[in-house]
Parts: structure tokens; C-alpha cells; sequence
């Protein structure tokens, strides 16, 4: 298990939540006042961290959603291949390859330390 349920009332903007099964950085968070028959509600704009795609939802603010727990770890590129780079885990010496971000394509070389997440199930290099 990769997250933890959390009310919508305890969320900030650039906190975590899981939308659709997919991990979000909350990027707009907005409340309403409570109606007349309901009680408030807020509205939640976030952005995947692995597919960059814009989510929104509503939920009243006592709802339980998923936060995900983001593992960040450190890990040595072995090897460079075209757009995804071989990664050595510097705690359990795993190996795995991960596409390069646009934002990092040219800058990364072997030997060279990078940080990445790992959060359900899936990993992306950082930096």
C-alpha cells in the first residue's frame, strides 16, 4: 500500500492525491460555504505526475480520498540508451531503465547521481 486516505479538508495546494488510480500534484484548491440543504465542497484541480494530464474533481470537504506516500530515492545512471536511461538504485543496487524527462534530455551522463520518485507501482526520474 502506497497512499493514505486523508479528509479533503486536511489538502493544500501542492500536496498529493490520487485521482483516477493516478497520483496528482494539486496545482488549485478551492472551497465553497456550506448550502442550505448540504454541506461544503471543495474543488480539487491537479496535474498526473506520470502523465502530465490536468485532472478535476468536487468532493465535499469530510470525504476520504487517497494520498499517495512518494518515496524519494537516489540512484546512479549506468548506462544511456537514446531516451531512457539505466538506473541503479544506491541502497539496494536494483536496476531498471526509466524514460528521460524532456526537461533533463542532454544533461544526464553516466556515472551521474539522479533522484526519482517511486509511488504506486511506478517511477520517474526528478532531477
Amino acid at each position: 500500500m502506497s497512499w493514505k486516505d486523508v479528509e479533503v479538508r486536511e489538502l493544500r495546494e501542492g500536496s498529493y492525491i490520487v485521482i483516477d488510480e493516478e497520483p496528482c500534484k494539486i496545482v488549485e484548491f478551492t472551497t465553497s460555504k456550506p448550502g442550505k440543504h448540504g454541506e461544503a465542497k471543495a474543488r480539487i484541480v491537479a496535474i498526473g505526475l506520470f502523465d502530465d494530464q490536468k485532472r478535476s474533481v468536487v468532493y465535499p470537504v469530510k470525504h476520504k480520498v487517497k494520498m499517495p506516500i512518494i518515496d524519494k530515492k537516489t540512484g546512479q545512471i549506468i548506462a544511456i540508451m537514446g531516451e531512457t536511461a539505466q538506473i541503479m538504485d544506491t541502497e539496494t543496487f536494483e536496476t531498471f531503465e526509466l524514460p528521460i524527462p524532456e526537461e533533463l534530455k542532454g544533461q544526464l551522463q553516466q556515472g551521474q547521481q539522479v533522484q526519482y520518485w517511486e509511488t504506486m507501482g511506478k517511477r520517474k526520474i526528478v532531477r
